[in-house]
């Protein structure tokens, strides 16, 4: 039987850059933007630890 490796928890920064980026934007008054920045650098930082798991 194969070595079965745990998943990694690549949701965490996908959610902690969106959250971020909200909670900048409140503070410079353009949560929008901000909100979609912190959303892609989350999903890179994501991608990167999948890209790495593989």
């Amino acid at each position: 039987m194969p070595a079965h490796r745990p998943a990694s928890a690549g949701g965490l920064p996908i959610a902690l850059g969106a959250i971020g980026g909200a909670a900048i934007g409140f503070v410079v008054h353009q949560p929008t933007i901000w909100f979609f920045i912190g959303l892609s650098l989350g999903i890179a930082v994501a991608l990167l630890i999948w890209w790495r798991g593989k």
